[in-house]
C-alpha cells in the first residue's frame, strides 16, 4: 500500500545524508520534497500541514543540531511524527460485555461483510467464539454473502427471512447469544453507495438501543480523500469506536491511513491485508512507521509465524532432517505453511532490506510466486509414492513428471538437484547441532558462545 510514499521518503532520506549538519537551509530542500511526497500519496492538506510544522520544529531543534548523524536523526524524527499521525499505539478491541457487541458499519464495497467475517476468524484465534448477525436486509446479497462466508469459516450466522425490522432481528440475536453460549455478537449493518440519512437513523437506533462496545468504521484504504469525509460523517453521527482498514495489499498510496485518524480522532485498530479470511491485523502505528521508512517488521513476522507454524509438526520436521528423510510431501506441507503468512511481497515488505525499491520487490514477489506454483505443480505430477520416498524418481519417473507438471526435463532435474542439496544442508546442520550439544564441538568465539540456530 505504501510503496510509493515509502520509495519516495527513502530517496529524500539518502539524498539528506550528506549534509553534515541539519540547518534552516539545507532542510528546507527536503522537506519540501517531503511534502510533495505526502500529497502524490493523497494524504489530506490539513495533515500534511501539520506533519510539516512538527517536522521543521524538531528538524531545527537545538537537540537535533548538536547531533553526530544528521540523516538517522531526520529518520528518527519523521519516524516518530508518522507514529504520531498514525494514532502513536495500538489499540485494542473492547470485548467486556456479556455478550460484547460490535457494530460493522461503513458504505457498499468497502469490505464490510468480509472483515466481519475475518473478525470472526481472529476472534475465534483469541479464544472467543463469536455470532455473526445479518443485519443488511435491504440487500439480499449481502446476508447470502455472509452465511457463505460463515460457512468457509465455520461460524454461527443470526438471520431472519422476510424480518426487515432490524432492531428486532439484533434483540434477537443477542437472546440467541446469550441462551448458546455466544459472548461476541458481530452485526454487520446496512451499508449504501454513499452516507444518507435513512441509512444513519437505522444505524443510530440500533447504537442507542444496544450501546455497542465497539463501533468500527470499515474504509476502503483506495478511497484515497474520499475516506477524510467519510470518517469524518460517520463519527460525527455515530461517535465510532475504531476504523478497520481494507485493502492495504492493494494499489493505493497511503492516503487514507495517515488522513483518517486525525480527520476522526479515533484510532485505526485492524487492517485487511489480503483475501484470505484470516488477513485481519492489529494495527501498530509505530510498525507501520518502520515499514513505509523501510525498516521492515519483524514483529509482525514473527507474531504471524507464531500463529502459522504448528510446533508439533515443525518437531516432526526436525526429526526427518535429521535422518535425511525429508519428503516431497514435507516440502509440500512445509510451502503451505508459508503461502499461510500471505504473498511474497507482503513477506518482503515486513524485511528490512536496504536498496529494494518498489520495482525490485515487484519483480522478486513475482518470480517467487511463480517459482511456488512450479514446485507445485511439479510435486503433483508424481506418484504418492514418488513423493514420499524421493529416491524413486529414476530417468523415466523424470519424464513422466516433466510431461504431467509441462516442464523440459532440465528443470525437472534442476528441481530434484536443488531438493536433494537442501536435505544434506539440512543434514549437515543436524550434525552440527548434535556434536554442540553432546560437546564434541567448540562454538566459535566470535559467536558470543551461542550457536546460531
Amino acid at each position: 500500500m505504501f510503496d510509493n510514499l515509502s520509495e519516495k521518503l527513502q530517496d529524500i532520506i539518502k539524498k539528506a545524508s550528506g549534509n553534515t549538519s541539519l540547518t534552516e537551509e539545507n532542510i528546507s530542500d527536503v522537506l519540501r520534497e517531503v511534502r510533495r511526497a505526502l500529497l502524490d500519496a493523497d494524504v489530506s492538506l490539513k495533515v500534511v500541514k501539520l506533519f510539516m510544522t512538527a517536522l521543521k520544529e524538531k528538524a531545527l531543534g537545538e537537540e537535533v543540531l548538536n547531533g553526530v548523524n544528521p540523516s538517522q536523526q531526520f529518520i528518527k524524527i519523521v519516524h516518530d511524527e508518522l507514529v504520531n499521525i498514525l494514532g502513536n499505539e495500538n489499540s485494542p478491541l473492547v470485548l467486556d460485555g456479556h455478550p460484547s457487541l460490535i457494530m460493522m458499519l461503513g458504505l457498499q464495497g468497502s469490505g464490510k461483510t468480509t472483515s466481519a467475517a475475518k473478525l470472526a476468524v481472529k476472534l475465534k484465534k483469541m479464544g472467543k467464539n463469536p455470532l455473526l448477525v445479518a443485519a443488511d436486509v435491504y440487500r439480499p446479497a449481502a446476508i447470502t454473502q455472509l452465511k457463505t462466508l460463515g460457512q468457509q469459516t465455520d461460524t454461527v450466522v443470526y438471520s431472519q427471512d422476510g424480518v426487515t425490522n432490524v432492531q428486532k432481528i439484533v434483540s434477537d440475536a443477542i437472546e440467541f447469544a446469550k441462551g448458546n453460549g455466544y459472548n461476541v455478537v458481530i452485526i454487520d449493518t446496512a451499508g449504501r453507495l454513499q452516507i444518507d440519512d435513512a441509512m444513519m437513523a437505522e444505524l443510530l437506533l440500533i447504537d442507542r438501543a444496544f450501546h455497542p462496545q465497539e463501533k468500527l468504521l470499515v474504509i476502503d484504504s483506495m478511497l484515497g480523500q474520499q475516506a477524510v469525509s467519510v470518517a469524518e460523517n460517520f463519527n460525527l453521527q455515530l461517535d465510532i469506536t475504531g476504523i478497520v482498514l481494507t485493502k492495504l495489499d492493494g494499489d493505493s498510496r497511503g492516503g487514507a491511513a495517515l488522513s483518517v485518524v486525525h480527520s476522526s480522532g479515533k484510532p485505526i485498530k485492524l487492517t485487511g491485508t489480503g483475501e484470505k479470511l484470516d488477513a485481519l491485523d492489529d494495527f501498530h502505528p509505530s510498525r507501520m512507521a518502520d515499514r513505509i521508512l523501510g525498516m521492515g517488521d519483524i514483529v509482525t513476522l514473527v507474531e504471524k509465524a507464531q500463529e502459522v507454524f504448528d510446533e508439533k509438526q515443525a518437531k516432526e520436521f526436525e526429526k526427518k532432517m535429521e535422518k535425511a528423510e525429508f519428503s516431497y510431501n514435507d516440502f509440500l506441507k512445509m510451502q503451505k505453511q508459508m503461502r499461510m503468512f500471505g504473498s511474497v511481497e507482503n513477506i518482503l515488505g515486513m524485511l528490512p532490506i536496504p536498496g529494494l525499491n518498489r520495482e525490485n520487490k515487484e519483480l522478486i514477489a513475482s518470480e517467487g510466486e511463480k517459482q511456488m506454483k512450479r514446485i507445485e505443480s511439479f510435486i503433483s505430477s508424481m506418484t504418492p509414492e514418488e513423493r514420499a520416498k524421493p529416491s524413486l524418481i529414476n530417468t523415466s519417473r523424470k519424464r513422466r513428471i516433466a510431461a504431467g507438471c509441462g516442464m523440459p526435463i532440465h528443470e525437472v532435474n534442476q528441481i530434484i538437484s536443488q531438493f536433494d542439496s537442501m536435505r544434506q544442508m539440512m543434514k549437515g546442520f543436524s550434525d552440527i547441532k548434535k556434536k554442540v550439544k553432546s560437546g564434541k564441538m567448540k562454538i566459535p568465539k566470535n559467536l558470543g558462545g551461542r550457536f546460531p540456530f
